[in-house]
């Protein structure tokens, strides 16, 4: 993928302005969230928040987007251009509705539906908005959709290439129909695609009314503008990365299939020329049989969080951001599949992408970017019956990630969603409603956090208890071999594991990826990793390694043979901890 240019905005737009419109943009993107969320019908939207808006130009540029999940940067930046494309000015209809989940026609994988609508004022086509929200259930071979052990990609659920759901202003019902009876759960299908499409109509009212208040001139000329304006602020940071080249790899445990299976590379080359930037996944491994597969448009958000978090929040969130920014994503692998391979399960493989992206960006900038974090999600779809036949299908809650990776000068955050996903955790009472299940413990891990002068956030337990009926998990999990990486001397952290318990005690070891059946009087029982440390261990200030121990962060055991802190009846032994780093030294 090769980057875009664009010739230079019009410098008439006083800085004042800019601002405004910005703030204006900024804020139809948001509102049009928060009305998906606050009306949507399942768990992972209404509370985990896992969905998405955006605002595009009449030329399907994106000009701003919700302060929401960075892992659909790249999909609803694509999207936008596919939009004007199949439907630009003459065949876009007011009141029409777009609707796509392709993983290879712009979308991310099927769960996620990518819902527009062109916004005109008055007769004329001047932009495009988009919701993008995570469908609980959409067929296919599983409850909750997302496997990793399907045969291709046919198996994964309905695929909808980009069509109409609504010609000016009427829904195609039997399209809906069409839709929800491919779903487990139709109902929660039908409220939350209802759900985007009130978000999109509010977002057609509110960027007209930016044109309506502030010209169709100075807000043409504006998006030009500030999409020139996070341009020029992505180049000086980047510019701030020393010139050359710099390469990492990361591990997945195995392809998702056989436990036995050789693991699966993620390699990055990071090249920096003043203020451009390559990133080439030459040499990753090929696509692989499982479901964690990533299309392009899901794997170059991985790249585009790592520019944007070096940016912050002084650039806009637009597509100008993106302009320095080349990709090489080869055909055939796990980053760039060819049809028909499974994908739905992608957040696995990026997990381990943004960890490659994260760990080269640390080679080229060590004091800018953090250790590895947890490397994947605590994701377990279930689908069964109560006792009394009533049907149940989602993902479990708690914690979706968990210990985030240590930062140049402050400790990892504890069991923090970060990075990519950044959505909020399902209340496990939410999930004891809605399944036939009781939590019986949810803790910190102590020891989970990578050591280091700053450490890595820990990660948690937790047990689960399955009290009626029966059902099929499908266990997503990574991380059960290969560590979170520490940065600059910083140790990593313990690798996951899972295991369900019979009710006479009997331990059953469960891998990290597997459809799994469990039923009434098992308990599953899986412990989440942290993030890894940066710096050495015992650089680490002593007083801290007490407040950890104190805290029942850090075991008294780790405390001495990991940090060199002596700790005694509870009180830091600062004479024989001064001997222990010196041994070490």
């Amino acid at each position: 993928m090769s980057r875009n240019t664009e010739t230079e905005s019009d410098s008439s737009i006083d800085p004042v302005t800019l601002e405004v419109l910005r703030g204006r943009f900024d804020a139809v993107a948001d509102e049009m969230e928060h009305t998906l969320l606050k009306a949507s019908f399942s768990s992972i939207v209404s509370e985990a928040q896992d969905a998405t808006a955006a605002v595009f130009d009449a030329r399907g540029r994106t000009v701003a987007q919700a302060c929401a999940i960075p892992i659909h940067l790249g999909a609803l930046s694509e999207l936008g251009l596919r939009f004007f494309q199949k439907y630009p000015p003459g065949v876009a209809k007011k009141g029409d509705l777009y609707l796509v989940n392709d993983p290879y026609a712009g979308g991310t994988h099927l769960p996620d539906f990518g819902l527009a609508s062109p916004v005109f004022v008055g007769d004329q086509l001047v932009g495009y908005v988009a919701t993008m929200t995570h469908h609980q259930d959409i067929g296919g071979a599983a409850p909750g959709s997302a496997s990793t052990d399907v045969y291709d990609h046919h198996s994964e659920g309905i695929r909808i290439p980009l069509v109409r759901l609504a010609t000016a202003g009427e829904i195609d019902t039997d399209m809906i129909d069409l839709l929800t009876a491919n779903s487990r759960s139709p109902d929660n299908m039908r409220g939350d695609l209802f759900a985007q499409v009130a978000g999109c109509r509010t977002g057609e009212r509110r960027m007209a009314a930016v044109f309506e208040d502030m010209g169709h001139d100075v807000v043409t000329r504006g998006i030009d503008a500030l999409l020139d304006y996070g341009e020029r602020l992505t180049r000086l940071a980047i510019e701030q990365i020393p010139d050359g080249e710099y390469e990492f790899s990361d591990w997945l445990d195995n392809e998702g299939l056989a436990e036995d299976s050789d693991p699966v590379e993620i390699r990055v080359k990071l090249t920096v020329s003043g203020s451009d930037v390559t990133f080439d996944f030459t040499g990753t491994a090929p696509q692989v049989r499982a479901a964690i597969n990533n299309v392009p448009s899901s794997s170059v958000s991985c790249v585009y969080y790592a520019i944007r978090a070096m940016t912050g929040d002084a650039a806009p969130n637009n597509g100008g951001c993106f302009r320095p920014i080349s990709i090489i994503l080869p055909p055939g692998t796990l980053v760039n599949p060819t049809y028909p391979a499974p994908v739905n399960a992608r957040g696995i493989g990026i997990s381990r992408m943004i960890d490659a992206v994260m760990g080269v960006m640390s080679k080229a900038i060590p004091n800018r970017f953090n250790a590895a974090g947890c490397g994947h999600a605590n994701i377990f779809l279930a689908g069964g019956a109560y006792a009394d036949g009533k049907r149940f299908t989602g993902a479990l809650g708690g914690p979706l990630r968990s210990g985030m990776g240590a930062r140049p000068t402050k400790d990892g955050i504890d069991v923090a969603d970060h990075e990519l996903s950044n959505v909020y955790h399902v209340p496990i009472e939410v999930t004891e409603k809605e399944f036939p299940v009781r939590y019986r413990r949810l803790q910190l891990w102590a020891d989970s956090g990578g050591p280091g002068r700053c450490r890595g956030g820990l990660g948690f337990s937790a047990e689960v208890e399955w009290l009626s009926g029966k059902a099929v998990l499908s266990v997503r999990g990574e991380r059960h071999k290969f560590q979170p990486w520490g940065v600059q001397g910083g140790q990593g952290a313990p690798v996951c594991r899972t295991q369900i318990v019979d009710p006479d005690g009997s331990v059953h070891k469960v891998p990290a990826k597997i459809v799994q059946p469990i039923h009434e009087g098992q308990t599953l029982q899986y412990w989440s990793t942290g993030g890894g440390g940066y710096g050495r261990p015992t650089e680490r200030n002593p007083e801290r390694v007490l407040d950890d121990v104190l805290d029942g962060r850090v075991s008294v055991e780790a405390a001495e043979q990991v940090y060199g802190v002596v700790i005694t009846d509870g009180k830091l032994d600062a004479a024989a901890t001064r001997e222990k780093r010196r041994e070490a030294a």
